[in-house]
């Protein structure tokens, strides 16, 4: 009787194994709901699983679900890593072969001067067409579906190192845009994603010079309203589920153990995906915050705080940290959650009968995205939307009947340098190659200098028609070596700058002196306090490093193929001694365009174009509870097709509780034919003319009147309206 009751046992453990071989395990059940899911794949990992999970692999082969990792994207794939340099990459302090191809655009901060949503959401989208290319390339070095993307960071000051990663000063602008790449990145579908967005870096990471140990010190009120507001927006209207806790802490408690984790950003904003450290964090939380004596009393205060994924050495000091008691597997699950369900929207969790239309992007190996023309052509609009002209007395566009000769000069004329976190381009077209490719078709020559020993510039100035300096800053200082940036304005991580100058502003005048026909094209991550070259030269542009078209999107500019209408995303100071104390996160004392006094070089939201663009009356065309429409009719009366950025400050006379003397709440890039004239609506949320009552806990009506100012950037307003708030 025993020996048949045991034979049956195993027939029913025989039957179950075959019932889940057949119909695959609990948690790949996709009619249950995602939460009951996670549960389900919980229950089936080990404790040594869970803790595999606490890093960046997102997988659990034992049970069928792929590992994947992550990738750096701010403006395309970095495929093995940072720090590239002239067909070289140096990891570990070690020269690597270059990697695999990527369209690279430009810089973040060259993405943030276009102010154009639909640019931005496709770039995202071609960066998550590689990831899923390179998912199922026997030959790539790594392979991961998470994209640290995008830096909702905001450049409250100039000299920050990282201002080439943000989007600009302004929080409203930011969180646009950041929500515009989480769209492109995750895809549209309703239930899977193509990759997952993970934004950088929560919260206040501003200052590279100690950041490890510094405390950015601000009231409840800034925490809402500016710092956390572009990432409130990706998480909740973007769609994002990830982001990066940094390396600082504000008002006293490092960000990666910080209760605003748990209590804003997951139970009010609905963030139930992954927080991660940033690179080392748990280690600079002890030996640099000095927040613990030991790193396992560390992790577990970094699981406590529901960070999930450690990028950094973790695994003996968790495993000290469960022996000694400082942790429980229950802390575990609740830290390793959010991960699961990022895997699931990801797919993973589906088995191989996956109902994710991305899962097989990428599988034709004969359809590479990167060298697909509409790569090409995505990289090359977008690089032209991103250039701002900052000053043009009618020397642009070239009149090239009366040009037969351009001088082009500067370290960046035939250089293309990909920064910190880019990847490597399938090819790239310098300044000086593009210019000498319309040479050829157009009938003008092209010499060139890359400096000016031995006076060589001048004395090619004084024999061109027009000279074209290419000059800027070093994305990270000329070499790749941790902390090297020698020049005191370059910058980058670890990095601030230290002067607001331009250092070749005297090779500038020696041109000058030699042809006054010369332009100035800025290749920087930043701005600078070029005030003698704004008194001076005839024309300048501005365009940020990195695009693999940086060459064709700047002579399109120049030979007027291209009608220029990029924005500044942050106020361009005429001296440095106009900015607060670095480590001021106060912007009440005078930071941004929002509370800064002073006379700008070059204001918020400024750009001049080949066109004039006159703006009608603003009238409200609709207005509810939730929504106010605005219409402005804007004619385009110059001789070229052009788009206009037209903007749109509130500002509330009758407030009395510290409000910004001007707050973006409203912009749209239009495209206008020369002579025509567009109706242009701009839509502004009721959710946006509020503020944070620190009484209530809540966003609440600034009362009174709201004037709404309309025009082409915060210091040039052509008409208003207003309404009852």
């Amino acid at each position: 009787m025993l020996k048949r009751r045991y034979l049956a046992c195993i027939l029913l453990a025989f039957t179950a194994v075959a019932v889940i071989s057949a119909q695959g395990y609990s948690f790949q059940n996709t009619k249950l709901r995602d939460d009951q899911r996670v549960e389900q794949l919980l229950r089936q990992l080990t404790l040594d699983e869970k803790l595999s999970l606490l890093s960046t692999n997102l997988g659990v082969p034992r049970l069928g679900i792929p590992s994947y990792g992550s990738y750096e994207g701010l403006h395309g794939l970095a495929l093995g890593g940072p720090a590239m340099n002239n067909g070289k990459k140096t990891v570990d302090g070690k020269e690597v072969a270059n990697d695999l191809p990527t369209t690279m655009f430009p810089q973040a901060y060259g993405l943030g001067c276009t102010w154009d949503r639909e640019a931005v959401r496709q770039v995202g989208s071609q960066m998550a067409d590689e990831v899923r290319y390179y998912i199922h390339r026997a030959n790539a070095r790594r392979k991961g579906l998470v994209l640290y993307a995008p830096n909702a960071d905001l450049a409250r000051d100039p000299r920050w190192g990282r201002t080439e990663e943000s989007y600009g000063e302004d929080p409203f602008l930011t969180a646009q845009l950041t929500v515009a790449m989480v769209r492109g990145v995750q895809g549209n579908h309703p239930r899977y994603w193509k990759a997952a967005a993970l934004m950088k870096h929560f919260l206040a990471n501003s200052n590279e010079d100690g950041r490890d140990s510094t405390s950015s010190n601000f009231d409840e009120r800034l925490f809402r309203e500016y710092y956390s507001y572009p990432f409130y927006k990706g998480i909740t209207e973007g769609g994002s589920r990830a982001f990066m806790a940094a390396y600082n802490a504000w008002n006293g408690t490092p960000m990666c153990i910080n209760p605003c984790l748990e209590q804003v950003a997951r139970r009010e904003w609905g963030n139930n995906g992954i927080i991660c450290t940033d690179g080392g964090g748990l280690r600079l939380l002890v030996e640099a915050h000095k927040a613990f004596p030991t790193l396992a009393e560390g992790s577990a205060a970094v699981i406590k705080a529901t960070t999930g994924m450690f990028l950094d050495q973790y695994l003996p000091h968790v495993q000290e940290a469960l022996k000694k008691g400082l942790i429980t597997e229950a802390d575990i699950d609740r830290a390793i959650r959010g991960n699961l369900f990022v895997m699931l929207r990801l797919g993973l969790l589906d088995g191989e009968r996956t109902l994710n239309p991305y899962a097989t992007m990428g599988t034709d190996s004969t359809q590479q995205p990167f060298a697909k023309e509409a790569a090409r052509q995505l990289a090359r609009d977008v690089t032209c939307k991103s250039i701002v002209l900052l000053k043009n007395e009618g020397l642009l566009p070239l009149r090239l009947h009366a040009v037969k000769q351009i001088a082009v000069v500067g370290p960046y004329a035939d250089n293309i340098i990909q920064d910190w976190y880019s990847g490597t381009p399938p090819y790239q077209v310098t300044i000086l190659n593009a210019l000498r490719e319309a040479g050829k078709e157009l009938g003008f020559e092209v010499t060139y200098a890359p400096d000016n020993q031995m006076g060589r510039a001048e004395a090619m100035a004084h024999e061109a028609d027009i000279v074209i300096y290419c000059t800027g800053n070093h994305p990270f200082g000329t070499r790749p070596d941790w902390k090297f940036c020698p020049v005191p304005s370059d910058g980058r991580e670890a990095n601030d700058r230290h002067s607001l100058l331009l250092p070749d502003e005297d090779v500038l005048r020696r041109l000058k002196a030699a042809n006054p026909n010369t332009v100035l094209v800025l290749v920087s991550s930043f701005p600078y306090a070029i005030n003698w070259s704004d008194s001076h030269l005839p024309a300048i542009l501005h365009v940020t490093h990195c695009s693999q078209e940086q060459g064709h999107a700047v002579a399109d500019v120049l030979l007027g193929r291209y009608n220029p209408a990029g924005r500044t995303t942050q106020t361009w100071v005429r001296d440095i001694c106009e900015l607060p104390p670095m480590m001021d996160y106060d912007i009440h004392h005078g930071r941004t365009y929002m509370y800064y006094r002073g006379n700008p070089l070059y204001p918020f939201g400024y750009g001049l174009s080949y066109s004039r663009f006159e703006y009608g009356q603003a009238r409200v065309t609709k207005q509810d509870k939730k929504h106010v429409t605005i219409a402005v009719p804007v004619t385009n009366c110059g001789p070229y097709d052009g788009d206009e950025v037209v903007q749109l400050y509130a500002t509330y006379p009758d407030s009395n509780i510290n409000m910004p003397h001007q707050q973006l709440r409203a912009f749209e890039r239009v495209s206008i034919a020369a002579g025509q004239t567009r109706e242009v609506l701009l839509n502004v949320s009721r959710r946006d003319l509020t503020y944070w009552n620190v009484e209530s806990h809540a966003f609440v009506p600034v009362p009174g009147i709201v004037r709404f100012d309309i025009g082409s950037s915060s210091a040039d307003l052509r008409t208003f309206v207003n309404i009852k708030n």
